[in-house]
């Protein structure tokens, strides 16, 4: 305790702030501490290396790990970190608190929002991802089998082939060998069956607009749907006739409480 005391009243002192302590051989020997940090896009030059395998990406501040293959042009912002095998393209932003896992692909052009996060997954060209949406984990399209192993759940079946410019709300379900045209809304919790195909837009010259497939919620296809138009029901009818059922089943329902 004593040592320690004289130690602590030394360093007080003036002898040790006296030019022969901070004589130029001295300074030489010490070593500077620096807030500042010099990052790089490439990894195999002067990344500031944060562990074994990762190291901080230059344009955002996060983290990538050194087998990831990520575009000069990528932004991957403080937070957010870049698994093993990754590829991430150009002009991608990547946002704090987003975990890009294992092998997955980012096609160029995409942004991220805040708390993102993407494991066994391909993403495509100029695609928006939300804040916090999760893709590829165990129950959003994979779960875990008993022998430990993830095991593909899809939502969207094998073989199936989804035209441009669709919309495929909340919880919609499609079997396998299914083909959707152009311009196809789904509504939330839509089930399509197997080996069904549903209809494109088309042009009506007559009235002068185009009509389109657009299925309510809750309807299940169970039939190929060869004209555009809204549809409802289990099984999907057109809209007009959905309703009328509706009416008719509420009316005999009225009448037997009667």
């Amino acid at each position: 305790m004593a040592l320690g005391f004289r130690k602590l009243a030394y360093l007080l002192s003036e002898a040790a702030f006296s030019p022969q302590v901070f004589s130029k051989q001295n300074i030489r020997n010490l070593t500077p501490i620096s807030n500042s940090r010099t990052f790089s896009c490439n990894p195999d030059e002067d990344a500031k290396t944060v562990g074994q395998e990762f190291q901080i990406w230059c344009n955002g501040g996060g983290m990538f790990h050194e087998s990831a293959r990520i575009d000069p042009t990528a932004r991957i912002e403080i937070g957010a970190i870049v698994h093993s095998e990754s590829t991430v393209g150009a002009n991608v932003c990547i946002r704090s608190g987003t975990i890009v896992g294992p092998a997955v692909t980012i096609g160029k052009s995409t942004t991220t929002g805040f708390n993102v996060a993407l494991t066994n997954c391909t993403i495509g060209d100029c695609c928006v991802i939300h804040n916090g949406v999760s893709i590829g984990q165990d129950g959003f399209g994979f779960f875990v089998n008993e022998q430990g192993h993830m095991v593909k759940k899809p939502q969207i079946g094998h073989n199936v082939v989804i035209g441009k410019n669709c919309m495929l709300c909340g919880q919609v379900g499609i079997a396998g060998s299914v083909t959707i045209g152009d311009y196809v809304t789904l509504a939330g919790k839509v089930g399509i069956c197997d080996h069904v195909c549903i209809a494109s837009k088309i042009a009506n010259i007559v009235e002068c607009n185009v009509m389109q497939v657009r299925l309510a919620a809750n309807s299940c296809v169970t039939k190929n749907i060869t004209e555009p138009g809204d549809y409802a029901g289990f099984p999907a009818i057109p809209v007009h006739e959905w309703r009328k059922q509706v009416a008719l089943q509420r009316k005999d329902f009225r009448n037997i409480k009667r």
